[in-house]
């Protein structure tokens, strides 16, 4: 370059200059840009990528979820068996003559059922009934009695129980005991 004259070599500056300027603007403001997006776009297929994994792995399971609502069903509706369901009156009627049926406990009274919410448990999907009855029974037989109600209906409770002597004159109702309670239960909902 020492043996260019000053005006080419002048102008070979200006040539390389121009160049590098040129490239850099090049680089700038078009592939740098175009970079920028290419990353853009290779970070958007993956989270596609990625998403289309997640919906993969949940069409696959899809079976497995069906099979586990079908068995949540099922324990739902063995669950229920024990729930009211159509006439409450006759439904709470039957279930307590069958179940008093096997213990030495007499009830000649089943009051009429009321229905309303439950009150134990805000917005519960049931209703519940309240039954009031009244009945005679010796005191380990009553409690038996209670024991296995409670015991064999689990959406079933006696409530505000009451005992007095059941007052007769002979001696098999004189160790007999007067009794009162209510029964509560859940309504299965109308669908």
């Amino acid at each position: 370059m020492k043996k260019l004259p000053p005006a080419k070599r002048n102008q070979l500056i200006m040539v390389l200059l121009s160049t590098t300027a040129l490239i850099c603007a090049v680089y700038f403001l078009l592939i740098g840009p175009q970079n920028d997006d290419n990353q853009k776009l290779v970070k958007s297929a993956a989270d596609k990528e990625d998403e289309l994994g997640k919906m993969k792995s949940i069409i696959k399971q899809a079976a497995v979820t069906a099979s586990q609502l079908t068995d949540v069903s099922n324990q739902l509706n063995h669950a229920e068996t024990d729930i009211a369901t159509g006439d409450a009156y006759a439904w709470t009627y039957d279930t307590i003559r069958q179940f008093k049926s096997a213990y030495p406990v007499d009830i000649p009274g089943v009051g009429q059922p009321t229905i309303s919410d439950v009150d134990i448990l805000p917005d519960f999907p049931y209703k519940q009934i309240r039954v009031s009855m009244n009945g005679t029974a010796y005191y380990h037989d009553l409690g038996k009695f209670v024991a296995d109600f409670e015991n064999n209906f689990p959406h079933m409770r006696l409530v505000n129980l009451s005992t007095e002597p059941a007052g007769g004159t002979d001696s098999d109702s004189s160790e007999k005991l007067q009794f009162r309670m209510d029964v509560i239960a859940l309504v299965k909902p109308n669908n």
